[in-house]
């Protein structure tokens, strides 16, 4: 059994270097990897291009990265509750690159799958099909999508084991397992980090082959977006 565990976020990001690319699981602020992004804002790492479904907010996940000007291309699907990616992105000082959300999570699906591309109807018609090669299925035009070709990609688990067997909890699980083993190398942030054989085998969501570094986070925040709640009849 290989032993995949690395002592702590700082460890785990070794390796990324000005200029990569980086997938980062969550959806919204719900199952981001938060102590590998303070590791990467410690880090001083610059020029990264990050494919993640949203961009935080201004002071928390990957916003900690844009205020610190490290991030040069944002790859998301929706990017509404952050003032300063806002800013940045109407004064050009970020290059970005919107995609619809499905046509986002099936690029991840795809390079985890070793899939170079695919046809889909999303976006058709739009901006987002400008300049790619268009074919009709069943009378119905579709574009053509490359998969992502990422040098990391950052996972946020509930539960692993130190062989990378990964089990996510809720919506946590949306980005995070799509983007598990679609790029050169994974990183696996757990909130608790197991012995192998502790996990049921039929619970497991992704296999550790996917994984190659895991270690157990801390001092997890689990902000919540947008808080609702009714009003007292």
């Amino acid at each position: 059994m290989i032993d995949k565990r690395v002592k702590n976020a700082k460890e785990a990001i070794e390796g990324i270097n000005d200029g990569m690319t980086l997938m980062l699981g969550g959806f919204g602020l719900c199952g981001i990897p938060e102590n590998s992004i303070n590791a990467l804002v410690e880090s001083d790492v610059k020029d990264v291009t990050c494919i993640s479904n949203n961009a935080g907010v201004d002071d928390f996940g990957l916003g900690l990265l844009l205020q610190k000007r490290q991030i040069k291309k944002m790859i998301s699907s929706y990017v509404g509750e952050n003032a300063e990616f806002e800013r940045q992105m109407l004064s050009g000082e970020l290059e970005v690159e919107l995609t619809p959300q499905g046509t986002l999570a099936e690029k991840c699906r795809a390079a985890q799958a070793g899939i170079p591309a695919f046809y889909t109807p999303a976006g058709y018609g739009t901006e987002i099909a400008e300049g790619k090669e268009v074919k009709d299925f069943n009378g119905k035009p579709h574009i053509l999508e490359h998969a992502y070709n990422a040098d990391f990609s950052i996972v946020k688990a509930w539960k692993g084991d130190y062989a990378g067997n990964l089990i996510f909890k809720g919506s946590a699980r949306n980005f995070n397992h799509p983007m598990a083993g679609a790029a050169k190398i994974t990183i696996a942030e757990v909130e608790e980090l197991v012995e192998p054989g502790e996990l049921d085998p039929n619970e497991i969501h992704i296999p550790g082959i996917m994984i190659q570094r895991i270690f157990q986070g801390e001092k997890f925040e689990k902000r919540i977006e947008q808080r609702t709640v009714r009003t007292k009849e």
